[in-house]
């Protein structure tokens, strides 16, 4: 883990969760104005922790999405699901549409370009269970065998969304989910473009390695993704109405608790527009179906 920011502003608290990923910060309210330190403040833990939580915001999607500016340009809300019409950058995260994320991703690697950042305000929570998990996929790579290491440093990986993810989590919606393909090559290992760090780049869109035949990929994606799931990496959150959470999309996965029945639970999500990743050799992620660059300049149609 990256050394924690030195100096926090007047009222701000950081307070670490686990030991490898996660922290709440105290005494920010995203509802509002927020001076150029406060957002350092934020940005430094989210890349120091990888996840960061604040509880009490009660966020409108205007505040949401204008505190959201404030770490980059902004996607659409999802590049196949429709955002209501007037909330462009917004994905409902619903379990009344069917819906769920009960298995270990990264966000919409399918695509050549991921979101850097996502950030999830917690708007109905089920009174038991539908807690997150989200793993530190930077701590996973630092700590593979050094010979393992190496392999991954080479691998290259293609990410699809008609994938494992979809046929566990998209419930009522699959066929629309993969009325178009989308698909991208990616290095197995990613360089953090502000940090510098090497994280592992796979989850449940990674569907096979590059060059090798399906039961040599599946035994390779697998044993690397059970590496970088183990809980020594990960942190789990047990959520309130009006949490926000924020990730750093180049460097965690996470998984979605669906342990309440058919409670009701309900997110709201917007995503931070982010770059190609870039593998150890400097090649970057690659397109290989779909196109997706509506979605990339968050205009809606």
């Amino acid at each position: 883990m990256r050394k924690p920011p030195r100096r926090l502003p007047p009222g701000v608290d950081i307070v670490r969760l686990a030991g490898n990923i996660g922290a709440e910060i105290r005494g920010v309210d995203t509802t509002g104005p927020l001076d150029e330190e406060a957002v350092a403040t934020v940005r430094a833990a989210l890349l120091t922790y990888k996840v960061v939580f604040l509880r009490d915001q009660a966020l409108t999607y205007a505040g949401q999405v204008a505190f959201a500016r404030l770490l980059g340009d902004l996607t659409l809300g999802h590049p196949i699901f429709e955002a209501p019409g007037d909330k462009p950058h917004l994905r409902e995260i619903d379990s009344a549409n069917g819906t769920r994320a009960n298995h270990w991703h990264t966000d919409l690697t399918f695509l050549d370009r991921p979101p850097a950042f996502s950030l999830l305000h917690s708007v109905v929570v089920p009174p038991v269970g539908g807690d997150t998990l989200w793993a530190n996929t930077a701590s996973a790579y630092a700590d593979l065998p050094p010979e393992l290491r190496e392999v991954a440093d080479r691998l290259r990986i293609v990410h699809s969304n008609d994938s494992d993810y979809t046929a566990a989590t998209v419930v009522t919606a699959h066929r629309d989910f993969v009325s178009t393909v989308y698909e991208a090559e990616h290095p197995a290992v990613r360089v953090h473009p502000e940090t510098g760090e090497r994280s592992l780049l796979l989850g449940g869109f990674a569907r096979s390695v590059a060059g090798l035949e399906p039961q040599a990929s599946r035994d390779l994606i697998r044993v690397l993704q059970d590496h970088a799931t183990r809980p020594e990496h990960t942190v789990r959150w047990r959520w309130r109405p009006h949490d926000l959470a924020i990730w750093d999309n180049q460097a965690t996965q996470h998984y979605a608790i669906f342990d309440y029945g058919g409670e009701h639970r309900r997110g709201e999500r917007v995503t931070v527009a982010g770059p190609a990743p870039v593998g150890v050799d400097g090649r970057t992620g690659v397109t290989l179906r779909g196109d997706a660059s509506r979605y990339h300049t968050g205009e809606a149609a």
